[in-house]
């Protein structure tokens, strides 16, 4: 094959052009070295197009980031500005209810903070899952620890239906069962049970959590996931259940919703597959 200098310049011209973020297709179907080359560029082009694009979506995850933390952390630290300033001309006894909700957002910033640096370490691909055979009770066991008092206030029991050995990674799946039962607890009135079972097929093991709430409509449930999203009637910051949601995926696993309804109260299920 005859490579002529005109399609030399043409083919030099091209790859500036995709240099310059042009889409450019330089593919050749014909048969000869001239041509190898030009599909050899053309798989080159589409590489460093799918790298561009890659850090590209990584800067614009990034940005979400910040900007979800600004506009999370903007209202409490406003709050504890305003009663910061007040404490000098306040009574004592405002003083002291001041002090305590001070202490009280920051124990919410705190745990929000924790919260995103964990998403964040998920999302970029940093968690190396360790799956061990464990349980159900032992992990729902280790969950409840840290909703203690919730649970108490609103004077709730937490009672295990079947307890079934699990293939997980203990301290992440601890996370994510945390959050389910808080959402359960947050969903169940006062003096009411909370329901964990589990089970195993040949496909994969579950645990699931059914809180005593008026249950959720089908189209509510997409919502539940996304990150800082949730209804006008919940007091939280809407990252919870996403958090949940990857750590369940990052095992080969998904969390599935029965709504319940008609007294009957909703249930998240987490499934393992094998």
């Amino acid at each position: 094959m005859l490579i002529k200098k005109k399609e030399i310049i043409e083919l030099s011209d091209n790859i500036r052009s995709a240099i310059d973020g042009k889409d450019i297709d330089f593919r050749d179907n014909r048969e000869g070295p001239f041509s190898i080359l030009r599909n050899d560029i053309n798989t080159l082009v589409h590489i460093k197009n799918e790298q561009m694009n890659s850090a590209q979506l990584e800067r614009d995850l990034l940005a979400d980031y910040l900007a979800d933390i600004s506009h999370q952390l903007k209202t409490p630290i406003t709050s504890m500005m305003i009663m910061a300033e007040l404490l000098d001309t306040a009574p004592v006894d405002k003083q002291k209810e001041f002090i305590g909700n001070i202490k009280i957002s920051l124990v919410h910033m705190e745990w929000l903070v924790s919260t995103l640096l964990k998403m964040a370490r998920l999302d970029s691909g940093a968690v190396d899952f360790s799956r061990v055979t464990i349980q159900a009770g032992e992990l729902i066991k280790s969950a409840l620890k840290p909703l203690g008092i919730l649970l108490d206030v609103k004077n709730q029991s937490v009672e295990i239906l079947n307890d079934t050995e699990l293939s997980c990674d203990k301290r992440w799946t601890v996370e994510a069962l945390t959050n389910l039962l808080k959402n359960a607890s947050e969903y169940s009135p006062v003096n009411s049970k909370i329901y964990v079972n589990s089970g195993v097929n040949p496909i994969y093991s579950w645990i699931s959590i059914t809180d005593s709430g008026e249950g959720l409509r089908k189209e509510q449930y997409a919502s539940l996931f996304k990150r800082f999203e949730y209804s006008k009637s919940e007091k939280g910051y809407g990252i919870g259940l996403p958090l949940a949601l990857s750590i369940v995926r990052g095992q080969n696993g998904d969390i599935e919703i029965d709504g319940g309804g008609h007294g009957k109260g909703a249930t998240f299920s987490i499934k393992f597959y094998k």
